[in-house]
């Protein structure tokens, strides 16, 4: 067996599982969960029906690379979304099947044995793993209040950036919703420069924001204000699951460096993970359509107005500059978690499930992670009930 194997945490979800083992919850409380970041809003009905209407596409063998017409329309799409001079949809694009297994897999690609993976603490657990199993060492660069929960990129040594060959990035950022601002990135980039390593950037919650005339940025629209259009040692990961209600669907893409994505496309096309077909025509129509997109921030627009009103002045909590996460500072995320489900059978998520020890502090441990995914109605009868548990637990 791969000895790299062994270095593997439990994912954070089977933590949970075995805190509230054995708790009796109330019984006349229907269970809300605020736990998992999964999207609960429908689907766009017509992504379903293009699904559906090219099933007899089945029968052929997808490419890796995926459909022209797909590769194109994501182009388009970034240059709109991003405003990018230019993009290759021939060589800069790649269809992947959701960017959890991209994000994963592209380490694998581009890491050497030996070398360091830096991240955000708190982060998306697969960062981790895939940096193990690639035979590099994670390095976790603490997000906190003190840096707007943004990585603390300062901190790290000159001989860490000297060891590094990857470091992943997500903005925004899950679970703090915090955003890197061009400027941030910049900063990064020439870094990148300067230590030669590679900058993933997962941007899958980049379209759930609350100011419709301010989205969010990304790596690509600071490579293009830089007048980078290579996109040179940058990559960015992109997915329909939050932006377009669709996590069954499995479909995201990779975009940027031409040099590293025809590495990466080499190693994919071993690896046997091309998107199927009707999924790829299916992608297309939800890529090309903006209109949904804005009603489903519309709807966690509405969930956030509400919950923060019912939550003012009995939890520190502020809205979030993205995503679909709160991020309360409770104290003691492992005991309000498991008391909160106790008493008000509610499930949301420790803190420092999603984070590790770094510089002697788990940034998590004082936090539970929220996920506004619910319906309206549930949020706000959460809402209360978090009230109502603060306040009779004295948070």
């Amino acid at each position: 067996m791969n000895p790299n194997l062994q270095q593997l945490q439990p994912y954070p979800f089977a933590k949970l599982a075995q805190l509230k083992a054995g708790i009796e919850e109330p019984a006349d409380l229907a269970h809300i969960a605020l736990s998992i970041g999964e999207p609960k809003h429908a689907p766009p009905a017509f992504v379903r029906d293009e699904l559906i209407d090219n099933l007899d596409k089945l029968s052929a063998y997808p490419l890796t690379k995926g459909l022209d017409a797909l590769r194109e329309t994501i182009a388009n799409w970034l240059c709109h979304r991003f405003k990018l001079d230019s993009l290759s949809a021939d060589t800069q694009v790649i269809p992947v099947n959701g960017t959890r297994e991209a994000l994963f897999a592209f380490a694998q690609a581009v890491v050497s044995p030996g070398s360091k993976v830096l991240m955000p603490n708190p982060f998306y657990q697969i960062y981790e793993g895939a940096a193990f199993l690639a035979g590099a060492t994670p390095h976790f660069i603490n997000c906190s209040a003190d840096t707007q929960f943004k990585p603390d990129f300062a901190a790290v040594p000159a001989s860490v950036w000297e060891q590094c060959d990857l470091l992943y990035l997500c903005t925004p950022g899950n679970p703090t919703g915090a955003l890197l601002s061009t400027d941030d990135l910049k900063q990064l980039i020439a870094l990148a420069d300067q230590y030669d390593f590679t900058i993933a950037s997962d941007e899958c919650y980049s379209e759930l924001y609350f100011d419709e005339g301010n989205a969010p940025a990304g790596l690509l629209q600071a490579c293009a204000e830089l007048g980078r259009n290579d996109y040179h040692r940058c990559v960015v990961f992109h997915s329909l699951s939050k932006r377009s209600n669709l996590p069954g669907l499995r479909s995201g893409f990779v975009a940027g460096d031409a040099d590293i994505l025809e590495k990466f496309l080499l190693y994919r096309t071993y690896h046997g993970c091309a998107m199927p077909v009707p999924t790829q025509y299916a992608s297309i129509a939800a890529w090309q359509d903006e209109q949904h997109v804005k009603e489903n921030r519309d709807l966690y627009r509405q969930k956030f107005d509400a919950v923060l009103e019912i939550l003012d002045g009995c939890l520190e909590v502020e809205k979030p500059e993205a995503s679909f996460y709160l991020w309360p500072k409770v104290g003691n995320g492992e005991t309000f978690a498991r008391e909160l489900f106790r008493q008000q059978h509610i499930t949301v998520l420790p803190g420092a499930y999603l984070a590790r020890e770094a510089n002697g502090v788990n940034p998590g441990a004082a936090y539970v992670r929220m996920a506004l995914v619910a319906t309206l109605e549930e949020c706000i009868e959460a809402a209360k009930r978090i009230r109502q548990f603060c306040g009779s637990n004295s948070m």
